[in-house]
């Protein structure tokens, strides 16, 4: 069996769709474990971009089962505007499955995201407001819709009315907005049903029976580890766990059947929305960096807070996550610095720190320790080995694998598809 782990280790975008899209080309079946279309996987190929919410990023290769886990929340009707929009270009999406587990996104859940934010003011959490965090609320308190509801439409009404009123009543008291219409909402369904219902599976256990048939299963997170329920900058996180121990939760495998784990690194560091950034730019450096490495978000449009490469909270992804592997993406983005730090530590009060703090007070003070390497000037665009890249670029990723004890297997050198240079062959045959 070979299960492989993509996984993002810092805030999130930092290119895991194309490396999923370069892997998944070699695999069998492709499986999201978790989130729901607030991603916002990027691939480009042939010069054309695709930006992916919902739908896994090793869609493009039809020859690769693309399975929507237990731990997604899934939006149908997001979903099959991404299916339409894939098959209208020509690339057939009748390789895409559903896991009955998996729980339902529904209307009420993006209105209320947005009226949450919108209450919340200056203390809001900067959310996509495509109502994932809603969604997962109902989940853990037990009022969620599941897709296999969907199979008995009888079953589907009942639960929808009861959880519709509870919805109203939240909506309408608390927010002063609008109450949906249970019929309404009962035809929206009603229209993409037949639809989903042979796309529905029992994921976990056909994931198990690829992986015990010797299958290459490569598993799929959106956002980051600085992102995770548990171990990001809590509360300006996901509702879900974008790391390891999430492929065995959202998934349902066990985690001896995952081999390798690769943490997906931008040379730089972003992040969307709010929360401490120990590192950001707010200079000319920083404006400078989100132009050069075109930092909106694929979601939202909204610009990408950016700063200098955070190398402790990289070193906290390959911890959490046990990476066997580290792809380094946008390295060409560097090319023209003068100087080119790197914190390695924070100080805190007058102590120094290699680890991220759980408080955010702590975290909101802490200052960057930098240790600083000399850039490089030239275009590394075309280059497709490490000795042919700058003296100056080699010293600076080898610095990296030196600082967090990860190997790297790839380093992409612009968005392109076939745009890298390969330290470690990323599927063993």
């Amino acid at each position: 069996m070979a299960g492989y782990v993509v996984v993002g280790s810092q805030w999130g975008d930092e290119g895991k769709g194309k490396v999923v899209d370069l892997l998944g080309s070699h695999t069998d079946m492709v499986v999201r474990f978790q989130g729901g279309n607030n991603a916002g996987h990027t691939v480009v190929v042939n010069g054309e971009k695709t930006v992916l919410h919902l739908l896994p990023s090793g869609i493009l290769n039809t020859e690769s089962l693309c399975v929507i886990g237990p731990g997604v929340v899934v939006n149908p009707f997001v979903l099959f505007e991404e299916i339409d929009k894939l098959e209208a270009g020509g690339l057939k999406c009748d390789h895409v499955r559903v896991s009955d587990r998996a729980h339902l996104l529904m209307p009420y859940h993006v209105y209320l995201d947005e009226l949450q934010e919108a209450r919340a003011g200056k203390n809001k959490i900067g959310t996509t407001k495509n109502g994932i965090g809603p969604c997962y609320a109902d989940k853990y308190t037990r009022i969620g819709i599941r897709v296999c509801d969907l199979r008995d439409w009888d079953v589907f009404c009942e639960k929808l009315e009861t959880v519709l009123e509870i919805k109203n009543e939240e909506i309408v008291k608390l927010y002063n907005g609008k109450p949906f219409d249970l019929e309404e909402m009962k035809e929206k369904f009603a229209a993409i049903r037949e639809r989903i219902l042979p796309m529905i599976i029992d994921a976990s256990d056909k994931i198990e029976k690829a992986l015990d048939a010797d299958k290459v299963v490569l598993f799929e997170g959106a956002q980051a580890n600085m992102l995770d329920i548990n171990y990001g900058t809590y509360p300006y996180v996901t509702s879900s766990s974008p790391t390891i121990a999430g492929v065995c939760e959202g998934a349902g495998i066990s985690p001896f059947k995952l081999d390798r784990c690769i943490g997906v690194v931008k040379a730089y560091s972003t992040r969307v929305g709010e929360g401490p950034f120990v590192t950001e730019l707010l200079d000319e450096t920083g404006k400078s960096l989100r132009e050069k490495g075109g930092e909106y978000g694929a979601t939202t449009g909204r610009p990408r807070r950016c700063g200098w490469l955070d190398l402790c909270v990289v070193k906290q992804a390959c911890r959490i996550n046990g990476l066997t592997d580290i792809a380094l993406t946008k390295t060409d983005v560097l090319s023209g610095y003068e100087k080119l730090p790197v914190c390695v530590a924070y100080e805190i009060d007058g102590k120094t720190y290699d680890t991220v703090p759980a408080s955010l007070k702590d975290y909101g003070r802490a200052k960057p320790v930098y240790k600083v390497f000399d850039g490089w000037t030239e275009d590394i665009s075309s280059v497709r080995r490490f000795e042919d890249l700058p003296e100056n670029c080699q010293k600076y990723i080898r610095f990296i694998e030196e600082y967090t004890k990860t190997p790297l297997c790839l380093v992409s050198v612009s968005p392109e598809r076939d745009a890298n240079i390969i330290l470690r062959e990323l599927i063993t045959e």
